[in-house]
């Protein structure tokens, strides 16, 4: 009799409780986010850590299982915008083929070709819309090992990703390949009838490197948060930065003119330069913050 008692109850007070449990769910849930975001990491030396995961195996595992279901995650987001990229792959197709003159500038000769280049092309947009998600997937793996103020400005700076992604696809689509294609097709004199597979891989290939490349800034001012990396250093190694971004540049550059590599360091270059001022406001705040602390 008391169970079924009980059990009346429960039912008869179940859409008060539902009710109270949907109003305490925003509360419950800033709380939350609030306790993560203000968490004090555990302060140990690198020798003391290496010395723990030595003794401690099952604390690398559990870091390694953790970053395995950031990934699957990500794997299946990325799968998600890949079927909603299907419904604007043709389109994107066509906007990609503008600059060589459509469509009908190109040529297929295999028969599963046009195949690949549909799916090549939903994967590349896949990855710029679910580049947001991959960076906070990233963020949360990393999170845990962050002071109050890093999480903050890390999360901050996610929808970044996102602005800085499309700004190194808009540069390489309207400045870097309109510059390139009347060089590549008509080298030495001989006009070039591109296969749509080639065009399609040479543009994507592009458009993702020069566009992952825009990230820096924003990667040198997490990385300067998190105390790994000085401006300073940034400062004095300028040469040898030069030197990577010319070979990154004429690994990117579809040509080995001087023209159009200029083209390429020129804005890795300044990237650069943006990264430094950036590593030096991450590194004042840093003072300020442990001056208040």
């Amino acid at each position: 009799m008391r169970k079924f008692l009980r059990a009346l109850w429960r039912l008869f007070t179940f859409p008060f409780r539902a009710l109270w449990a949907v109003v305490r769910f925003p509360f419950r849930a800033y709380k939350k986010i609030s306790d993560f975001l203000n968490q004090e990491p555990e302060e140990k030396d690198l020798p003391e850590v290496f010395a723990t995961s030595v003794q401690q195996p099952s604390s690398i595992f559990e870091h390694i299982n953790d970053l395995r279901k950031h990934l699957l995650r990500i794997l299946i987001v990325l799968a998600i915008c890949v079927g909603v990229m299907f419904a604007f792959t043709q389109s994107l197709i066509d906007f990609l083929a503008r600059p060589i003159g459509g469509l009908s500038a190109l040529t297929a000769i295999d028969v599963t070709e046009t195949v690949g280049v549909f799916m090549r092309v939903a994967l590349f947009g896949a990855v710029v819309l679910a580049s947001p998600y991959i960076a906070f997937e990233l963020w949360l793996f990393a999170a845990p090992g962050l002071r109050p103020r890093a999480k903050k400005m890390g999360l901050l700076g996610i929808p970044l990703v996102l602005v800085f992604f499309i700004s190194g696809i808009a540069f390489s689509y309207y400045v870097l390949i309109p510059a390139a294609l009347p060089f590549l097709l008509n080298f030495m004199g001989i006009q070039a009838l591109p296969r749509v597979s080639s065009y399609i891989n040479f543009v994507s290939g592009l458009l993702f490197w020069i566009g992952v490349f825009f990230q820096y800034p924003l990667l040198v001012y997490v990385v300067s948060i998190m105390g790994l990396i000085q401006p300073q250093i940034l400062v004095k190694g300028w040469r040898i930065a030069i030197i990577v971004i010319a070979l990154a540049a004429a690994l990117i550059t579809p040509t080995g003119d001087p023209v159009n590599m200029s083209l390429v360091m020129a804005p890795m270059i300044v990237l650069y330069i943006i990264g430094i001022g950036l590593s030096y406001l991450a590194q004042l705040g840093r003072k300020n913050a442990s001056k208040t602390s």
